[in-house]
């Protein structure tokens, strides 16, 4: 189950990291480009957005855990009464 869920993640980081590298490569050049607060206020809500995706990644996996984890079998217990 480990192998699965690792082989998943890393297969989706692949695939998002292929996506957006081709979609960097077909974007136009543009003359003039941005200004250094342009940059830093689209750098600053990107690093938003990844500290909230990280947890949540993080939780999403417990939960997928939490539903797919054996169950421990009930010890029936024998009273000698």
């Amino acid at each position: 189950m480990k192998s699965l869920i690792k082989n998943t993640v890393i297969a989706l980081i692949c695939v998002g990291m292929a996506v957006s590298t081709a979609a960097a490569e077909t974007a136009p050049a543009t003359q003039g480009g941005g200004s250094l607060l342009l940059t830093l206020f689209i750098g600053f809500f990107a690093l938003i957005v990844v500290f909230q995706l990280v947890p949540a990644c993080l939780l999403f996996v417990g939960i997928l855990k939490g539903l797919f984890a054996r169950k421990p079998e009930a010890k029936q217990e024998i009273s000698n009464r």
